[in-house]
């Protein structure tokens, strides 16, 4: 059953798990305050600040929406300066379609953090999270800055990780030590998401340290190899966000020399970001908004990577299939269906599909498998469905959800829910 190609498994890396998230790494500090951006009366924190106390490298990916955020507009320009010393992230509000006020809300947060740090606003880079299409409400975010700022310290991921959540509802974070020569560095991260997933980079915001000292092309060829590897192989209902975004900041200070291209250092580092985007990914996916089921879904031996990932994305994509999942019902038809409309070329009589280590259809026909025994697989919270198309060597993997009525309950009201809010205290 094993999956070539594109596949977590072909990545292999030694590592420990260890515990701090994105302060786990060397040189980083993280803290949170409570601002009321989404209401002025809760007391949740909601603005972050992550800082290295010295020079980085640092790459970004972003959101492939045409509608872009103004922080994200932001964070494009000031990535181009490369030495990023800090990230500000909020939640409750999206900076999203906010026009001109919101990209000049964008750098005044930029601005605030850099004042208080001693550095650039290009050296700093800016995110938000939250409703779509409101009003920063800046007033309440610029005052408190030097407030985050206080309460920077080594052990800050865990409040920096908390307010970047907005409908999560477990935390997200991962960290590992990686021997290295004679030395080792750590890569550690959070993250948030939990609807709005899809991938080309799924709706969510990653921000992930390494003390590793890494060249500025290598920390591009892994980062990328890294997100499509991971983000951009989940979905939960087919939507890509405004605001998505992950960063991923080196200082290089561990004791490992610097790590370049072309070298076996250089593999081992992309094993290992790998690890923690795709553990953070599936954390993603296991959080989606009132989803009950976490499924894997494995493509092998399509006829190319392409074919592979057309396959896998129509069916983990599938309202149809996901509802099946919801009823844990082992519904192949649904299955074998979206593969045909996928795109990929197949030949039906050589499809073969299987829930667990149970197959179910086999050359494009029903076995004998009871269904009584299927419908135990998909009744578990977690399990992979494997479609072999048999027509080549590829594969490809995509991590998905169900669709329960719960996710239509939680998603119908957001925006007027939180415009009436603010009518009721005067703030709109």
């Amino acid at each position: 059953m094993a999956v070539k190609a594109h596949d977590e498994r072909e990545c292999r890396v030694p590592f420990k798990i260890v515990s701090g998230g994105v302060t786990a790494a060397k040189g980083f500090r993280a803290g949170a305050v409570t601002c009321g951006i989404k209401n002025p009366d809760a007391t949740r924190l909601d603005l972050a600040l992550i800082v290295s106390d010295s020079p980085t490298v640092t790459d970004a990916v972003f959101t492939t929406n045409k509608v872009r955020a103004a922080c994200v507009r932001v964070c494009q320009q000031h990535i181009k300066d490369s030495d990023t010393r800090a990230i500000i992230a909020n939640s409750g509000n999206a900076n999203a379609c906010t026009g001109v006020q919101g990209i000049q809300d964008a750098k005044a947060m930029t601005k605030a953090v850099a004042e208080e740090l001693g550095v650039k606003m290009r050296q700093v880079l800016v995110c938000s999270t939250g409703i779509i299409g409101m009003p920063m409400p800046i007033e309440r975010i610029i005052p408190k800055v030097p407030d985050v700022v206080a309460k920077l310290n080594p052990k800050g991921s865990e409040d920096a990780m908390r307010a970047i959540m907005t409908s999560d509802t477990q935390p997200k974070t991962f960290a590992i030590e990686v021997p290295c020569g004679k030395g080792s560095f750590r890569i550690g991260g959070i993250a948030k998401g939990a609807g709005m997933i899809c991938p080309n980079m799924a709706t969510m915001l990653c921000f992930i340290t390494t003390d590793a000292k890494v060249a500025k092309d290598k920390m591009h060829r892994a980062m990328r190899y890294a997100v499509e590897k991971s983000f951009n192989c989940i979905t939960i209902d087919g939507d890509t966000s405004t605001n998505d975004t992950v960063i991923v900041m080196s200082n290089g200070a561990s004791d490992v020399p610097l790590i370049k291209k072309n070298t076996p250092e250089g593999e081992l580092f992309r094993c290992a970001l790998h690890k923690v985007m795709l553990e953070l990914a599936k954390m993603i996916v296991c959080d989606g908004e009132r989803v009950t089921k976490f499924v894997e879904i494995r493509v092998r031996n399509a006829r190319t990577l392409g074919d592979a990932r057309k396959a896998a994305e129509a069916v983990a994509k599938s309202l149809l299939v996901k509802c099946s999942f919801h009823g844990c019902d082992p519904n192949w038809g649904r299955i074998i269906h979206a593969v045909g409309y996928s795109g990929a070329r197949i030949r039906e009589e050589l499809i073969d599909i299987y829930f667990g280590g149970l197959q179910a259809c086999k050359g494009g026909l029903v076995t004998k498998t009871p269904v009584a025994e299927m419908e135990k697989v998909v009744k578990e919270p977690k399990f992979t469905v494997t479609i072999d198309l048999n027509l080549g060597t590829s594969g490809y993997t995509v991590y998905t959800s169900d669709l329960s009525e719960e996710y239509v309950d939680f998603n119908s009201a957001e925006y007027s829910a939180a415009v009436h809010a603010k009518r009721q205290k005067g703030f709109a």
